[in-house]
């Protein structure tokens, strides 16, 4: 079958995620072959650099010998086992592992096949958790402006990204949201690198209002990702947890995105040096190769769910394919990757040369407002005038016509509104990493050259 039948036929029958499928009858799916590295192959011989790790999940680069290895050994001896009542090598390895490495004090370990699926289980236990510890009035949870925590009901319920939630608003749980730290727009004038997080006051004001009615508080630790790559410092993190145990209210930390070292540590809660009642891990988990996640928490949540069946105190929640040991197996390697090729060394240097050449390469762009950077997450976010900081028309999706337009050019750039980011595997070299600031300048330099599109 030729490319075009298969691009037919993708269309006949696919429905693509995150996607208007009109847009795909002037932009037909790539049909992606193979991958190897930072690289992906079309069957009509073109490569992308995946400058986004897929989704933000792939660290070790695509076909990765080591993880693929570990998951074909592992499918000759068990694909799959129901995991209530049994367990297998693989979780029991992991979630020893996943206890030894996460900050101090998250001790059990609930799996799951998917990120959301993780907010779904850390909102639920912490719930449970009140009505069996006689707190039945604790049935809320409180977000933050630009928060994305994924697509499920719940999920979207504590999110705040109106593309995915406002149409189901009827839907969603009747949640409190605190206005975010924003830091590109401050409403306090401070800087990031210095500041003492006075925005934290609005958080507390929410608190002092809502405590008694709060089961927890939920962030995405040190960047909002689909929130617009929005960049916070530690400090914040920090005094949300002084305010979550002054007024009894757990704090869930989603690392999904952010976890197994993006931010240049570990997980990001490391740098504010706190611990979350609740941490959800997924993406990266597994280096991009199967679905899995993961909520740690504490013994004290656990042993509120620890009692004799008839007090019916256990927490029932399942998923057919929780604990499933292909994925375990190949978490197994990335976590072994991790220890015994200094991962976090290597892509700190990375880190390093992409902010120096990003910052060389668009703070002086009369479009680019700002070029922010967090570890290996870089972020270009494109206004309509650098002065005022006036956002870009969204109408426009200049963005996504940057995002086409860098595909023609060999880099999948794909972009969050007005805004385009770095995120690679962590296996990119420092040729590749050149070569993907300098393709993106020249693809935003070029279409406002001959569009014009948006500037005042």
């Amino acid at each position: 079958m030729n490319y075009l039948e298969l691009q037919d036929l993708d269309l006949k029958h696919i429905w693509h995620p995150c996607s208007q499928m009109k847009d795909y009858e002037s932009f037909p799916p790539i049909v992606i072959e193979r991958g190897e590295g930072v690289w992906l192959y079309d069957k009509q011989g073109n490569r992308y650099l995946d400058a986004v790790s897929s989704w933000w999940v792939n660290l070790f680069g695509h076909a990765n010998p080591r993880i693929s290895k570990a998951i074909a050994d592992q499918a000759k001896k068990l694909e799959h086992v129901i995991f209530a009542n049994f367990t297998h090598e693989p979780a029991i390895h992991v979630a020893k592992k996943l206890v030894d490495k996460t900050p101090d004090g998250l001790e059990k370990v609930f799996f799951a096949d998917n990120g959301s699926a993780a907010i779904e289980i850390a909102l639920k236990m912490s719930f449970q958790y009140r009505v069996q510890t006689g707190q039945p009035n604790k049935q809320r949870f409180l977000t933050f402006t630009n928060a994305y925590h994924g697509e499920t009901l719940g999920a979207l319920s504590v999110g705040a990204v109106d593309l995915y939630n406002k149409v189901f608003t009827p839907l969603l749980l009747n949640v409190v949201r605190a206005e975010g730290p924003n830091c590109y727009r401050c409403p306090f004038n401070e800087n990031p690198g210095t500041c003492d997080a006075p925005c934290a006051l609005f958080v507390e004001e929410q608190f002092e209002k809502h405590a008694d009615t709060l089961s927890a508080a939920i962030i995405e630790p040190l960047i909002q990702i689909a929130g617009g790559m929005n960049m916070y410092p530690p400090v914040f993190l920090k005094k949300l947890r002084a305010l979550c145990d002054q007024y009894d209210v757990h704090l869930i930390a989603d690392e999904i995105a952010v976890g197994f070292g993006r931010t240049g540590t570990l997980f990001a809660c490391e740098q504010a040096d706190i611990t979350p009642d609740f941490l959800c891990l997924s993406k990266g988990i597994t280096g991009g190769y199967l679905p899995l996640s993961a909520v740690l928490t504490t013994n004290k949540i656990y042993y509120a769910f620890y009692d004799d069946y008839g007090t019916m105190k256990a927490f029932l929640h399942s998923h057919s394919y929780t604990g499933n040991p292909l994925a375990l197996r190949a978490a197994k390697e990335v976590l072994a990757i991790f220890e015994e090729e200094k991962v976090l060394e290597k892509i700190a240097d990375k880190a390093k040369l992409l902010n120096q050449l990003a910052h060389e390469a668009f703070d002086s762009l009369p479009t680019v407002g700002e070029y922010r950077q967090t570890g290996f997450v870089g972020a270009i976010e494109l206004v309509a005038d650098k002065k005022s900081k006036a956002p870009l028309p969204e109408e426009e999706r200049i963005g996504y016509q940057i995002y086409k337009r860098a595909l023609k050019k060999g880099i999948l750039l794909r972009a969050l509104g007005n805004i385009l980011y770095f995120m690679p595997p962590y296996v990119i070299s420092e040729e590749e990493i050149e070569w993907m600031v300098e393709t993106a300048k020249q693809e935003i330099m070029e279409f406002f050259k001959e569009r014009k599109v948006g500037i005042r």
